[in-house]
């Protein structure tokens, strides 16, 4: 049986800071409804609290409050900087026996994905995909098109009941998303125009090549001057993409 393992602050909660200091998870749209589809499925954390004496703790009382009576065992609870694999070779070994491809790493951070993937986790990068994930059914990225006459307001209804979930607006008749196959036909049956551009995964990790190459300085946004260590130009598509292509140099 499958163990899944959240993520808290963007996944499952947003953190707030209270006047008095206390910590308070506000959960997420669409979180309970996941939680209590899954049933009997045994759940744990991989988080980071932050630093400090006593922050896991802290996190854990408003975890407690914001969830009652979920994630009370404690072995599957992992408090920690999820910046390699490590973690999440933690979190299998606490299962009492799971494979690493039985337990699902959900969290929103794709460079944590990517790691929890190498100690063979499966993942979601959202709770709405917890069960695709479970299920080994990928999730794409799709451009979903509004016809005159369709109001955001109708698509949020139609992305709510289903495994679909808006990115970015782009403008009032065009949102990024991420959907499944049964998420996007779903869509399509609403009489939205769903164009699918690929495994959300692989996009990631090119848009995680861009981000690397401009962080070692060999890559420039497109209209930026290059410079001598310049090989490859970013562009930032309309949807929020970053594609790359490389310098060709004329001799």
């Amino acid at each position: 049986m499958s163990v899944i393992f959240f993520d808290i602050g963007g996944t499952l909660a947003d953190p707030r800071v209270e006047p008095d200091g206390s910590l308070r998870l506000q959960p997420l749209p669409r979180v309970g409804a996941v939680l209590d589809a899954l049933g009997e499925v045994r759940e744990g954390i991989i988080s980071d609290p932050g630093p400090g004496d006593g922050a896991a703790a802290r996190v854990a009382d408003a975890l407690a409050e914001a969830f009652p009576g979920r994630f009370t065992d404690r072995a599957l609870v992992h408090w920690g900087a999820k910046d390699g694999r490590g973690i999440f070779d933690r979190a299998v070994a606490s299962t009492g026996g799971a494979p690493a491809g039985a337990c699902v790493f959900v969290g929103e951070d794709a460079r944590e994905r990517a790691f929890a993937r190498e100690a063979g986790m499966r993942t979601a990068p959202h709770p709405v995909f917890t069960t695709a994930a479970m299920e080994e059914r990928p999730v794409f990225r799709a451009r979903i098109a509004l016809a005159d006459g369709q109001g955001p307001p109708a698509l949020t209804a139609a992305m709510d009941r289903t495994e679909a979930v808006p990115v970015r607006v782009v403008s009032p008749r065009l949102v990024v998303a991420m959907v499944t196959a049964l998420g996007g036909e779903a869509l399509q049956n609403a009489v939205f125009t769903v164009a699918v551009q690929g495994p959300l995964e692989d996009l990631a990790a090119a848009e995680k090549f861009a981000e690397d190459l401009l962080t070692r300085g060999e890559a420039v946004f497109e209209g930026e001057e290059p410079t001598s260590g310049t090989t490859h130009v970013v562009k930032r598509e309309d949807d929020g993409r970053l594609t790359v292509r490389r310098l060709r140099f004329s001799r």
